[in-house]
């Protein structure tokens, strides 16, 4: 893992372009304050193809990532779906009106699509998924995608690629694996099966399954759990867990050194430490 710690004081908020005025076709965002700091709302909205992936939200997902990576008091993202569903996945009409396209073509169509969409974890905030209903292919992978998931006891949840004669995409053929373990990862990705969120809980995939209406408020109470710890803290434990963490024990060993070494030399850990021997809510800054 080759990453670059820096203990830099608070980032400064974003200029020019606001996310939270914006305007995206085929997809809402809304800010929601918390410990100080914003909460990013997304809401994958096309209800009425189940928020499969069209053209005009992928250009729109695009295009808020790029501006949520700039907001300096971004604490964390949630992502969830207009009732009833969380995402059916990709589009796949244009793959009936394009029978004679190239595999190069496709090829770097694709992989344009799966970047667009991925662009999530280019995030330095925490982001979590909020599993309202059904989940399906690269609707899924976007919830392995995140960082955390929370999904509905009865959602159904899969990436049943290879029944439609399809490989494995959106990368979950890593994905998988590193969320959930080789074994589970062949199970869904070889029979294509489709399970549920109390399932999903029980194989690791989800952090909680709850009833349908309570998916948003518990993401959104990770959310504010989140928004209330130290920024520069969270940031770098958030990257010693990502791509799968580290290879050894003793990377894990120096980039803790380093890292922690980090946060020792910021004015919140002493914010941190003074509020616990006042029995207090820390007020962290970033600094």
């Amino acid at each position: 893992m080759s990453l670059v710690l820096s203990a830099t004081p608070r980032l400064r908020a974003m200029t020019g372009r606001q996310w939270w005025d914006e305007t995206f076709e085929d997809l809402q965002v809304t800010s929601r304050e918390s410990s100080g700091r914003r909460v990013a709302v997304v809401t994958l909205d096309l209800p009425g193809r189940r928020n499969s992936m069209s053209a005009a939200m992928t250009a729109s997902w695009l295009d808020l990532m790029g501006l949520l990576r700039r907001d300096g008091d971004l604490a964390a993202v949630v992502v969830t779906g207009a009732p009833p569903a969380f995402c059916a996945g990709g589009d796949l009409s244009w793959i009936v009106s394009e029978p004679d396209a190239s595999v190069s073509d496709l090829r770097a169509r694709m992989l344009t699509f799966y970047r667009s969409w991925l662009s999530v974890r280019d995030l330095e905030v925490p982001t979590i998924a909020a599993l309202n209903g059904s989940a399906i292919g690269a609707g899924f992978a976007i919830a392995l995608a995140c960082d955390l998931r929370y999904a509905a006891a009865d959602a159904k949840l899969g990436v049943p690629f290879t029944s439609l004669g399809l490989h494995p995409g959106m990368a979950t053929t890593w994905s998988l694996p590193d969320v959930a373990g080789q074994a589970v990862a062949r199970d869904l990705l070889l029979t294509g099966r489709i399970i549920n969120g109390d399932e999903a809980f029980r194989l690791g995939l989800v952090s909680r399954a709850v009833p349908a209406d309570d998916v948003l408020a518990e993401a959104l109470e990770a959310a504010d759990r989140i928004a209330a710890a130290a920024p520069v803290a969270t940031r770098l434990t958030l990257q010693a867990l990502r791509a799968g963490g580290h290879p050894d024990l003793e990377t894990a060993l120096q980039w803790e050194a380093l890292a922690q070494a980090t946060t020792l030399a910021t004015k919140d850990v002493h914010e941190g430490i003074a509020a616990a021997a006042a029995r207090r809510t820390p007020q962290f800054r970033g600094e």
